[in-house]
């Protein structure tokens, strides 16, 4: 186990080297600069702002001065906010999205499980077409559409709820962007479970446990359930990144200061800085959860760490 450990750690370090080189790259391709405006800059202020930001070195030389502050943690410094660093920005911002992004994921989690393996127990049946149908419906409907209706229906009409996240506090500002956040993950939770575990409860070993006298749930606790339960595991590795991140339709439209809002408000200012580290963060934990994922794997199914 050990060794299948390091082999996955060894093979994430240069997947992550590689998405900083290209967002590096692209972000510097982008056209225009942070420190344009409908106002230029006279010609010696801005050269004294470039020289202060390194950015009339060679793009070698920068990218070696980036990755050498990445390893100490250091994103940079912020273009358009002069007193924050990129990394005070995102400790601001990540907290509110990791909070909302938990609580989405444990919502899809434990609802679309559950739907998952009522439809697939009971194939076939009008409770298996309900969950599927549902199911289809929350994929196909796009989170830009549905967090919109949940404001017009639920706070406009009805003025159940806060239409924004300065408009309240406490639990209820969060039920909607939570339920918005979970609705597409419960969707997909849901599908790919019940397609698991119906093909999992079709196995041989599950019908030798109903040879030997097994209820139903028994061999779902016991049996069907740790086996089903991987392909899952292959979604919820960058499933769970996208949503602890933070959506940015869903701050947007709430007006949540998580770090969806920070990457949409800085990119539209050209603070590259922030949108770099934002990307790189973004990619390291992709890459970080990938990672867990593979160890989980090896841990419920001991032929894949021994490969």
């Amino acid at each position: 186990m050990l060794r299948y450990a390091l082999l996955r750690i060894l093979g994430a370090i240069p997947t992550l080297l590689l998405v900083v080189a290209i967002a590096f790259l692209m972000v510097h391709a982008a056209p225009g600069g942070p420190f344009d405006s409908e106002r230029a800059l006279p010609p010696d202020i801005e050269v004294n702002v470039r020289h202060a930001y390194h950015l009339d070195d060679s793009l070698p030389e920068q990218f070696l001065r980036y990755v050498n502050g990445l390893w100490r943690g250091d994103f940079g410094p912020s273009y358009r906010y002069r007193d924050y660093t990129v990394a005070e920005l995102i400790r601001t911002a990540l907290p509110v999205s990791m909070q909302l992004g938990a609580i989405a994921m444990l919502v899809a989690l434990a609802v679309g499980v559950s739907a998952g393996l009522v439809a697939a127990l009971r194939k076939n049946t009008f409770t298996d077409r309900l969950v599927s149908g549902v199911a289809m419906i929350g994929i196909s409907v796009p989170i830009f559409v549905v967090a919109p209706l949940m404001v017009l229906v639920f706070a406009v009409t009805l003025n159940w709820l806060p239409a924004s996240w300065a408009g309240g506090s406490g639990p209820g500002r969060m039920l909607m962007p939570v339920v918005a956040l979970a609705l597409p993950q419960i969707a997909y939770v849901a599908r790919l479970t019940r397609a698991s575990m119906i093909s999992v409860m079709s196995s041989d070993f599950v019908r030798t446990a109903r040879a030997q006298g097994l209820g139903t749930l028994s061999i779902v606790r016991y049996h069907a359930l740790k086996p089903a339960m991987l392909p899952l595991l292959s979604y919820m590795g960058p499933a769970i990144a996208a949503i602890l991140t933070g959506s940015v339709v869903v701050e947007q439209v709430f007006g949540i200061p998580g770090v969806g809002n920070l990457f949409v408000r800085q990119a539209l200012n050209r603070d590259y800085t922030v949108v770099l580290g934002i990307t790189v963060l973004y990619a390291a934990i992709v890459i970080v959860l990938n990672l867990v994922v593979d160890l989980l794997y090896g841990f419920l199914d001991p032929r894949i760490r021994d490969r």
